[in-house]
């Protein structure tokens, strides 16, 4: 048995195509695209934000020790219309918050940030470890 699909006939399927169409502008409401590396001597985090600038950002350690990024973008375009007698607004806004915990050996007073080619990349350099020899003399009583 096949279910029974009731349509007004009122109603042209050119409107259905409109209203289920993706025409409408959405937000985006997924997160950046974050990369970890690790080297010998640090470790890179990049984050892809096109489009955005430095001042975008806040880059911090919280007091748990952890590297927490945040983004906030507000972006308003006015347009006149010389014409008539109203004023169009768009407004567009997005905010993002990321927060890692950062391993045992990063320098914590180090952390640096730069914002290059829409790509914020945090450098969190590791702590020098110091080779101590356990060889020693000892000393026969």
């Amino acid at each position: 048995m096949r279910p029974m699909i009731h349509r007004n006939a009122w109603l042209p399927t050119v409107f259905n195509s409109l209203f289920d169409a993706d025409l409408m502008p959405r937000t985006a409401a997924t997160a950046p695209a974050i990369n970890v590396l690790e080297s010998d001597k640090d470790y890179t985090v990049e984050l892809a934000a096109p489009g955005l600038k430095k001042e975008d950002f806040n880059v911090n350690i919280n007091d748990e020790g952890n590297l927490v990024i945040k983004m906030e973008q507000k972006q308003e375009n006015k347009e006149e219309d010389k014409k008539g007698h109203y004023l169009r607004r768009e407004f567009s806004y997005s905010k993002y918050e990321q927060t890692l915990i950062l391993p045992d050996d990063v320098e914590k007073d180090s952390i640096s940030a730069r914002m290059e080619n829409g790509v914020l990349t945090v450098q969190l350099p590791k702590m020098q470890q110091t080779v101590t020899k356990a060889g020693r003399q000892i000393e026969v009583i």
